[in-house]
């Protein structure tokens, strides 16, 4: 895979993917995480000389153009990070993207509106995409790929484009890559992975491809409650997903076969309804209950105090930690202890710690902890994931030579 390194961008047009889809409230950016972390790259393409073109998706609009997903207010903290003017191009192939794209001086940076205004971006027919696909290649000359969190999407931007243009990555890309490299080819241990998050379906097949690579899986979050009924346990009202169990148990026995440790929570914060996040309302009935006697109709919504200490012993010797999921619902102040627990565990560990973006990157930034103490915090979850699982993504296929 080459990289901008290996490209002479000096006067030429760059095409950018990046992954710019940052959480918005109304035009305010809650989380700049992703826009600083391909600042980088379009920074030196610009002082390469290239002319930089950016172009991003941001949330699931309808293949339309959607007021409340336009790019508009990232253009705008895109340029307070470089230090720079970006153009704003209020289309993706238009009028508007290739006026803005060929004024273009040497250095200048524009950014298109939102790719998935246009249906031909993540479209499964292939001649819609492909046609898409070209709009996109006349406006440049080079492509350089650096939207991690996209890479396992087979749209248009990320799959398509590249073949149509000489092309490299950018040096997200090439950092993410070499990061999950040592994950799963170069691992350092003992290994521990600590997943959470909702649902144990999202989950599978990251677990059936580590059981022969980590010494020991830490699980919590809403994921956890079907692990603790496939051991016999009353989990109350807590999420479930019933048609798991039997994988679940399967995987429990194959650990156990395999010497691969499943560390499950002692204890679990509880509620009888679910926790108001928007205003962080106090819980008048949380307690904190054994994991093995949950009580009826109680819902449980973190690990509790004892769990927490529980992970971050398991994490103290550990020489490689990978984590994805939060421990509970961190957004709300009563539930958000176990995934602080995690969090500090990693910060305390001597292991390369590795925090698989999504939910787990948002709360380290929302619990306030500083980010650059951990090893590396990915800008893709499900990309990390899939990565994982060991599935080829598309994004990265497409930019291999």
């Amino acid at each position: 895979m080459k990289t901008i390194d290996d490209l002479d961008v000096a006067g030429r047009r760059v095409f950018v993917r990046a992954d710019l889809n940052v959480p918005l409230s109304g035009e305010t950016i809650t989380d700049d995480g992703r826009i600083r972390a391909v600042a980088p790259t379009i920074a030196k393409l610009a002082q390469s000389g290239a002319k930089v073109i950016v172009a991003s998706h941001l949330g699931r609009p309808k293949g339309a153009p959607d007021p409340q997903y336009s790019l508009a207010p990232v253009a705008r903290r895109l340029a307070e990070l470089l230090g720079r003017d970006v153009a704003f191009a209020t289309d993706t192939v238009g009028e508007s993207a290739r006026a803005t794209t060929a004024d273009l001086a040497d250095g200048q940076v524009a950014l298109l509106e939102n790719l998935r205004f246009n249906a031909g971006e993540t479209s499964k027919d292939d001649a819609e995409r492909g046609a898409f696909a070209d709009a996109l290649a006349a406006l440049a000359d080079l492509y350089v790929g650096d939207g991690f969190g996209a890479v396992h999407r087979k749209h248009a931007s990320v799959y398509d484009l590249p073949a149509r243009l000489p092309h490299a990555a950018g040096q997200l890309i090439a950092t993410e890559v070499g990061v999950l490299k040592r994950l799963t080819e170069e691992v350092s241990r003992p290994y521990a992975v600590v997943l959470g998050g909702s649902k144990v379906s999202d989950k599978i097949g990251v677990i059936e491809n580590l059981l022969d690579k980590a010494d020991r899986i830490l699980i919590g979050g809403g994921m956890v409650f079907t692990f603790l009924k496939a051991k016999g346990y009353e989990v109350g009202s807590s999420l479930l997903q019933e048609d798991q169990i039997p994988v679940v148990q399967e995987y429990l026995e194959r650990a156990e076969k395999a010497g691969v440790e499943f560390v499950l929570p002692v204890d679990v914060a509880v509620s009888g309804s679910f926790p108001d996040v928007k205003t962080g309302a106090p819980v008048a009935d949380f307690e904190v209950v054994p994991a093995d006697a949950m009580p009826e109709g109680k819902l449980g919504l973190d690990i509790g105090p004892e769990s927490g200490r529980l992970f971050a012993a398991k994490l103290a010797d550990a020489a490689t930690v990978f984590w994805n999921g939060p421990m509970g619902v961190f957004e709300h102040p009563a539930f958000a202890e176990g995934t602080k627990a995690v969090a500090q565990g990693l910060l305390d560990s001597p292991a390369f710690t590795v925090v698989g973006g999504g939910d787990s990157a948002a709360a380290v930034r929302t619990l306030g902890f500083d980010e650059t103490k951990f090893g590396h915090i990915s800008t893709g979850g499900g990309a990390s994931l899939e990565y994982l699982e060991g599935k080829t993504l598309p994004g990265l296929a497409a930019l291999e030579d």
